[in-house]
């Protein structure tokens, strides 16, 4: 009798953990969709009288938001197949071949780990303004190129592929290029795709950095866009809901999308150390 009370408990606390966490992206949701206003009377309503897509209407055609959201799009794909390329490159070279040093430089880059990322913000931005890559998309992709964390996520998961399948592959005459692209690739398939998602999502939800280095407003990104266009539209809830469903639902969909490879990933590089 305790089993299936115990059974029934845990699952309405998570039904009810579930709900309270949806329940603020289910009103923004219906909130963008209330005429100018509706949001703001009191007590709020949980869902518009007379649903309408004006507000998505007034960012695209009237604030041109489009070309933001085009430019977090570009920055975002193009910055997750930079990432892939050189963490999983790296994490496999530091898994499985050796050189020298390879370990007391592995050790250096955790250290790496607990500098914070907005100490290298300042001496990055200077750099990239001797360089003339201020105020370009080149720019805002730098810290993405390479991250201390996806290439321990992928050592990690490295370490799992035995070294005999190696091995065997170089003794059937396979080049240790080929043996990364035909062996070791879709064993790593996992990790790759959790990668892929953290790096797209960081990218695309990334203000700080965006913020710094783009001062165009044709090159920005759909935050900092959004973080304007808010300054001049503090009362707009609804219009602001707009923009927010605009900046959540392609990322949320995404995880959805690839939540079992996602789990998976972060799962199986735990595994060995």
């Amino acid at each position: 009798m305790r089993r299936p009370l115990a059974f029934l408990s845990v699952n309405l606390g998570l039904a009810l953990a579930a709900l309270l966490t949806l329940f603020p992206l289910a009103w923004m949701v219906c909130a963008s969709l209330m005429a100018p206003g509706e949001a703001s009377t009191y007590p709020p309503p949980m869902v518009p009288r007379s649903a309408t897509l004006s507000n998505y209407r007034l960012l695209f055609a009237e604030h041109g938001i489009v070309r933001q959201v085009a430019n977090s799009l570009f920055i975002s794909l193009i910055a997750t197949a930079l990432s892939l390329l050189f963490n999983v490159s790296a994490g496999y070279a530091f898994a499985k071949l050796r050189f020298a040093g390879r370990e007391r430089v592995f050790r250096l880059l955790l250290g790496a780990l607990v500098v914070p990322a907005q100490v290298a913000m300042m001496p990055l931005f200077l750099m990239l303004k001797e360089m003339r890559l201020v105020n370009t998309y080149a720019g805002a992709l730098v810290p993405w190129l390479a991250s201390v964390l996806g290439i321990y996520l992928v050592r990690q998961y490295a370490l799992t592929i035995p070294d005999d399948i190696l091995e065997a592959a170089r003794i059937d005459g396979l080049g240790e290029l080929s043996i990364f692209a035909r062996v070791v690739l879709p064993v790593l398939k996992p990790i790759i795709v959790t990668l892929a998602v953290l790096t797209f999502l960081g990218s695309w939800n990334d203000f700080m950095w965006p913020l710094i280095v783009l001062t165009d407003r044709n090159v920005q990104t759909l935050p900092v866009a959004l973080a304007a266009l808010s300054r001049e539209h503090v009362q707009d809830v609804e219009l602001m809901m707009a923009g927010a469903v605009i900046t959540v639902v392609p990322v949320l969909l995404l995880f959805l999308a690839l939540q079992r490879y996602y789990v998976q990933g972060l799962l199986a590089g735990s595994v060995k150390g």
